[in-house]
């Protein structure tokens, strides 16, 4: 049986994505696409999924009778609008981060998710379905590490776009931590406090870059993560975990050792498409794969909610240099149970 679904959002990995799910992946096709520059739906929709259906709007797409799940890969403000209709019409979402752009409007989603009464939803964090990390949780939750006390993490890119300013390092950079953190600890945090550092020359326009994440945790575990996003020399995302007893570190990609001129080396990856390729798979995967039985089963609504919250934070924590609190609603008992998402079509 396959599931027919339609991808709303047709840039970079609105078309990977598209990629994934009509041509490698088992169980699915994309039957719709749209997207708010409709020549470049069409083109997508020719090159990779030819035969759908291109929508004029992703309200459209929503309503088509022939889609019976809906991925959101649109701009990030857009994301709350088509989740909701999504929501509406009660049929299965994937919503790329963030789920909405601010908490508040994460909150609107929980509420008609439970308004709905069973799960629909999953947020697009895909690192939770990465091999490194799920070993890395594997090591922490066996208790062979003991008690976690204090978590190192660094997120580098080479470089990034002229289009990257403000506070995207926190709110599209280390809003990914933020998630597999949580998950990772399966704690939640309570504060936030960012240091800046010397600013590179290589940061552009007016952009403040590097500086420092703190988060303390409930069980009063303390994170430091490096956010550094000009570093130059490549695509570089590391975790320590402390623990009581010892220590377990997110592996590296595997490379090749290389001794030439002198010299030991090994490439470092520069795309961060590159470093999460399998687990986008995986990910995408394991939604089709649960959706098609009726359960959901990836990053929640919920979870999307606690993510804005926490970045939200994190950027008043940047902007007045204080300790923040976290405080968000508390977690409805909705989303301590699976309830199955009642697939339509065949």
């Amino acid at each position: 049986m396959t599931l027919n679904v339609g991808v709303i959002g047709t840039g970079a990995i609105g078309q990977e994505h598209i990629g994934r799910l009509h041509g490698k992946l088992a169980g699915s096709a994309v039957v719709a696409v749209s997207d708010i520059d409709r020549d470049q739906a069409a083109a997508a929709a020719q090159r990779l999924c030819p035969g759908a259906t291109v929508h004029r709007s992703g309200q459209d797409l929503v309503d088509d009778p022939r889609v019976e799940a809906v991925v959101v890969t649109s701009w990030g403000p857009s994301h709350e609008e088509f989740v909701l209709a999504a929501i509406a019409a009660r049929k299965p979402v994937f919503c790329e981060k963030p789920l909405a752009v601010t908490a508040e409007a994460c909150l609107r989603i929980v509420h008609a998710e439970i308004a709905a009464g069973r799960p629909l939803v999953q947020v697009g964090f895909m690192r939770r379905y990465d091999q490194g990390y799920r070993l890395l949780k594997d090591a922490v939750v066996s208790g062979t590490i003991g008690a976690p006390l204090l978590v190192h993490c660094a997120h580098r890119n080479a470089s990034v776009p002229p289009h990257y300013t403000g506070d995207m390092g926190i709110t599209d950079t280390f809003i990914h931590e933020i998630d597999v953190l949580r998950w990772l600890l399966d704690d939640d945090y309570v504060s936030a406090q960012v240091v800046k550092g010397r600013r590179t020359r290589h940061a552009p326009g007016t952009l403040e870059d590097p500086y420092m994440i703190l988060l303390e945790t409930r069980d009063g575990v303390r994170i430091d993560t490096e956010v550094f996003v000009n570093c130059r020399f490549g695509y570089d995302i590391q975790c320590q975990v402390v623990g009581e007893d010892g220590t377990a570190s997110l592996p590296e990609p595997a490379a090749v050792a290389m001794r030439r001129d002198g010299q030991r080396s090994s490439a470092i990856l520069m795309d961060w498409k590159l470093r999460f390729v399998d687990a986008y798979d995986v990910e995408l995967q394991d939604w089709v794969d649960a959706t098609a039985a009726g359960a959901m089963r990836g990053p929640s609504a919920w979870d999307g909610y606690f993510a804005a919250v926490t970045s939200d934070a994190c950027v008043e924590a940047k902007r007045t240099g204080a300790i923040v609190p976290i405080v968000a609603d508390g977690r409805p008992a909705f989303y301590d149970r699976q309830t199955p998402t009642g697939r339509r079509g065949p």
